[in-house]
């Protein structure tokens, strides 16, 4: 059965894929980036240096470490809803007060929920990552999971990426850029967003 077009004048979203590391964020977004041709965000790569070192030596980030980090997400995120378009950007957005931070209209909280014993495997498996897998329970224990109230979908781990992303279209009703071939971004990660007045244009 062939599904109906999204209209025109309804505005697709901004998702944040949240979740804790491991969960699968980063493929997830870029299977989603892909077949709809969004722009995409990998939210670790804006973390200020001193952040990284922090995680890479095993230390938890407070909500200090934290602050300037989620701001230059929203700012990310500010600009595509101003322009009314849609983007994928990945977060761990574990607190709600996080969250908070993020909210706009048309943002919806993608989070990737899986058991420790998935996410661990997972992550002992990465090799191309700054964060440490002892970090695990750090994250685990920070986790304010979404509530009733929020603008979220929870999409359970444990499948393959691909199906993942799978559910999130249908349960969404996602649709491809205008014009986009549904094989990708033509600038991968690239923001199309005009940037707002003193915020750095995306790159």
């Amino acid at each position: 059965m062939e599904v109906a077009p999204t209209p025109e004048s309804v505005q697709q979203p901004v998702l944040v894929i949240m979740g804790v590391s491991g969960s699968g964020k980063s493929t997830v977004a870029g299977i989603l980036a892909g077949q709809l041709g969004w722009d995409l965000e990998e939210g670790d790569d804006l973390h200020p240096a001193e952040n990284v070192e922090k995680m890479a030596a095993g230390i938890p980030l407070t909500d200090d470490d934290r602050w300037p980090w989620l701001d230059t997400i929203a700012s990310w995120i500010i600009e595509h809803t101003m322009a009314g378009i849609p983007g994928i950007i990945t977060c761990s957005a574990l607190k709600k007060i996080y969250r908070d931070r993020l909210r706009e209209k048309n943002v919806v909280f993608v989070h990737l929920s899986g058991s420790k014993e998935q996410i661990g495997r997972r992550l002992t498996a990465r090799m191309d990552h700054y964060m440490p897998a002892s970090l695990l329970d750090s994250q685990i224990a920070t986790l304010e999971p979404p509530g009733p109230d929020e603008n979220t979908i929870v999409v359970d781990v444990g499948r393959t990426p691909a199906e993942e992303a799978a559910e999130v279209v249908s349960r969404l009703g996602l649709a491809p850029a205008s014009g986009s071939s549904a094989l990708g971004h033509p600038h991968p990660g690239r923001s199309s967003a005009p940037a707002q007045s003193g915020d750095l244009a995306a790159s």
